[in-house]
């Protein structure tokens, strides 16, 4: 355990290196896209990229799968087995992308063309982004499996200096969007396809020169393929009931509201995104070894992984989050100037969304390491669209536009408890000793660090000074509060052990 702690540690360290400069690339290309696109060209390329985006759960589902497979294999200790299933999953990517391809061009072009709100100049333009957008979509598919293989190995560190090249050309694009004096809109699409393209290509070349598995060889097992493509199927499932819940919302509140609407939930997701990529990075640090632990008879590790993955993953997100949804107002208007009506609370209500769902994401990794994802996908996945279908009675009956995120925050509580209790029944999971080890230090730290913070912004006028004020005391309370009411005696020991240690290093040097 020492060692896969000392791993995980490591991992975790190397992506939020990488998340921090994607954070910080993310943050400024939004607010120059925005500034140079306009709010409705902005609300324009995330509609109409949102619809090939809605296909997401086809690469999402397929990069589970090829995770737990990997992974699986890697802990087994079967690389001849690796080999085969790599080659396996490859086939199937390349098919589905073909059918991805097919799709896009007949259902989802004639959705665009006749269901889209857009406005008659600007046709021209979302036809563009519409195949900018396809082409990069099916070069991400491509990047799946040799991302999974990456991650299975958890070389995080490769996996991190190639999102740090992707953030770096992405920040190239905005350079020259500011330079080009073409329609940037068109602009903007083309040149996030070409990163796309390349991002790509830096993938496969260092898989193939890497891991012996990646090196494709046509291997056919039919057995073995029913079984991936069942997972893959449920996967599908799941992840498409997720879209229907994030982006078909997009698509229902361009039929109702103004495309100022769609940009405020759109920079509302790409804080939400970032912000919560610091939180899934130690899940994603954590994934590989709760499949390893689980294909090699280790399940009372991997109950510990589950528990203290679950309670660490929370603390991440909620360290980030405090400060945001208590000073989201005047973060936004230094960040972007000119603030979308809806877009402060849209980003606080969905803030407050992921940070619920975060303390379940190690319970999702145990429940697709069994293998047995049927129950878990249709149960959850069912949830979901009963979400969209009370999202669409409550936009219909004129609720405003932030309503549908306060849906999501209901719907995203009750899936937290179908996790637990379905977890329950595929690994005999202790929800006593998953309430005391995650749940009751988590709603301990909330309501405690959540006073002091709070107090200030009451008590002190809106300021940058206040700002700052709030930020470093929601830091210093969460920071505080997560060391005395969130960790246990041993957790506390070996916190104590690594700063003495630290420390000596540092007397030494």
């Amino acid at each position: 355990m020492p060692s896969n702690t000392a791993r995980i540690a490591k991992n975790t360290l190397m992506l939020y290196f990488r998340q921090i400069l994607i954070m910080m690339v993310s943050l400024y290309t939004v607010r120059v896209v925005l500034n140079t696109l306009g709010a409705e060209d902005y609300g324009i390329y995330n509609v109409v990229a949102g619809v090939v985006t809605m296909l997401s759960f086809l690469s999402g589902s397929m990069a589970n799968a090829s995770q737990r497979y990997f992974s699986f294999e890697i802990g087994r200790k079967d690389f001849e087995q690796l080999k085969k299933v790599f080659s396996l999953n490859l086939t199937i990517f390349i098919v589905i992308a073909l059918s991805v391809l097919v799709l896009s061009e007949t259902i989802g072009l004639w959705f665009v063309n006749t269901k889209l709100v857009i406005p008659a100049a600007r046709k021209n333009a979302a036809q563009w982004i519409y195949q900018f957008s396809i082409i990069s979509f099916l070069f991400t598919i491509l990047t799946t499996p040799y991302m999974a293989s990456i991650i299975a190995h958890e070389d995080m560190n490769i996996y991190a200096y190639v999102s740090i090249i992707e953030a770096i050309l992405k920040l190239g694009v905005v350079f020259l969007l500011r330079f080009i004096f073409i329609d940037k809109l068109q602009l903007y699409g083309f040149l996030m396809c070409a990163v796309a393209i390349i991002n790509t290509a830096i993938y496969r070349i260092i898989c193939t020169r890497k891991y012996q598995e990646c090196k494709f060889s046509f291997y056919w097992n039919k057995p073995l393929f029913k079984e991936i493509a069942s997972y893959i199927g449920w996967s599908l499932f799941g992840n498409l009931t997720s879209v229907v819940r994030n982006q078909a919302v997009t698509i229902l509140l361009n039929q109702v509201f103004n495309p100022v609407v769609i940009a405020a939930r759109s920079i509302a997701s790409q804080i939400n995104s970032v912000v919560s990529s610091f939180s899934s990075n130690f899940s994603t640090a954590l994934q590989p070894q709760i499949i390893k632990s689980y294909s090699s008879g280790q399940n009372a590790e991997m109950l510990h992984l589950i528990s203290r993955g679950s309670k660490s993953t929370y603390f991440l997100m909620y360290l980030f989050t405090l400060p945001l949804v208590l000073e989201m107002p005047i973060i936004l208007s230094v960040w972007l100037k000119n603030v979308p009506d809806y877009a402060v609370i849209f980003t606080q209500l969905a803030l407050i969304d992921v940070l619920i769902n975060s303390i379940s994401f190690p319970l999702m990794t145990a429940a697709r390491a069994t293998g047995k994802v049927k129950i878990y996908e249709s149960v959850l996945g069912s949830i979901q669209i009963v979400g969209f279908f009370i999202t669409w009675l409550v936009v219909i009956l004129g609720a405003p536009a932030y309503s549908v995120m306060i849906v999501s925050i209901c719907i995203s509580i009750i899936m937290v408890i179908g996790r637990l209790l379905i977890v329950r029944w595929l690994i005999k999971f202790s929800l006593k000793q998953y309430f005391y080890e995650a749940i009751l230090p988590a709603c301990l730290v909330t309501i405690v660090s959540i006073i002091l913070p709070a107090l200030l912004y009451i008590i002190l006028k809106k300021s940058i000074l206040r700002l700052f004020v709030v930020i470093a005391v929601s830091v210093f309370s969460v920071c505080g509060c997560m060391y005395m009411l969130g960790l246990n005696k041993a957790e506390r020991k070996k916190i104590n052990e690594l700063i003495i240690n630290r420390i000596h290093e540092v007397k030494f040097v």
